[in-house]
């Protein structure tokens, strides 16, 4: 049975609480629905029209990952990129079928000709992710998996460092535009991987991205230019090795299944 959300009124302590996964593969739990509203508001007669998808706030200064990524890179990245395919996927889904549905599901049903809502719908929930994965460089919460997610870590990987090794090489070597991405496998929620994908992509594309890379997205590594160009230029594995110590592991934990 598929999952239908009612995230638009869940908040997030709710939201991190819930696990499982529905049949075939579809991700049950909300991973980011919670943290930037649904495809459509609720109306009543005389309301105003549908909000749409809207752009989550940073939960964090634009300083404060600061050395790893610089003020005016996280301005230009979440007021300018973010925000331009929040607006796009918005247009896109005007009139459309799936207009109103959440995020995940919508991107669970794409199809690799659904070129605008491909593009534009994985642009808003893989930064949507992206953002609230990292956390400011004098975070008081620990850095370090913990329990579970520790546990998978090291059953996966073998240890969290090899894990990092694995997140950064793939970064590293996925050409052009793109992402880095830590997954939950989806028939077997004890195993941990990692993959990329190219451009907006993310594993939640069933429909579009190989069998081999579909799964639950825990952590994204954007290695778009714009997302480390400004401060690191063609140094893109010196920008990864740096962003990965502001993941948030206790916000990584509460994402899986």
């Amino acid at each position: 049975m598929k999952f239908k959300p009612t995230t638009c009124t869940m908040d997030k302590r709710t939201f991190i609480k819930i696990s499982g996964l529905a049949g075939a593969g579809i991700v049950a739990t909300p991973l980011v629905s919670t943290l930037i509203g649904c495809g459509t508001a609720p109306q009543s007669p005389g309301t105003a029209a549908p909000v749409g998808f809207t752009l989550p706030e940073l939960g964090f200064a634009l300083d404060a990952l600061e050395p790893a990524v610089d003020r005016a890179t996280m301005e230009i990245h979440h007021g300018r990129h973010h925000a331009g395919y929040v607006r796009k996927l918005n247009a896109a889904l005007e009139g459309h079928p799936m207009q109103g549905q959440s995020l995940e599901d919508l991107l669970a049903q794409l199809k690799p000709e659904d070129t605008g809502l491909r593009n534009n719908g994985g642009g808003h929930f893989n930064h949507a992710l992206f953002w609230t994965i990292l956390q400011p460089a004098n975070s008081p919460a620990d850095t370090a998996p913990s329990g579970p997610l520790a546990e998978r870590i090291q059953a996966s990987f073998g240890s969290v460092e090899k894990a990092l090794e694995a997140l950064t090489s793939s970064a590293a070597k996925r050409f052009g535009s793109g992402w880095a991405w830590l997954v939950q496998d989806t028939s077997n929620p004890d195993r941990l991987f990692v993959t990329s994908t190219p451009n907006q992509d993310n594993p939640l594309m069933t429909g579009v991205v190989p069998a081999a890379s579909q799964g639950r997205p825990l952590v994204g590594i954007d290695v778009w230019e714009h997302a480390y160009y400004l401060n690191y230029q063609n140094r893109r594995t010196d920008y990864v090795q740096a962003l990965v110590k502001r993941i948030n592991w206790a916000t990584v934990a509460g994402l899986m299944a």
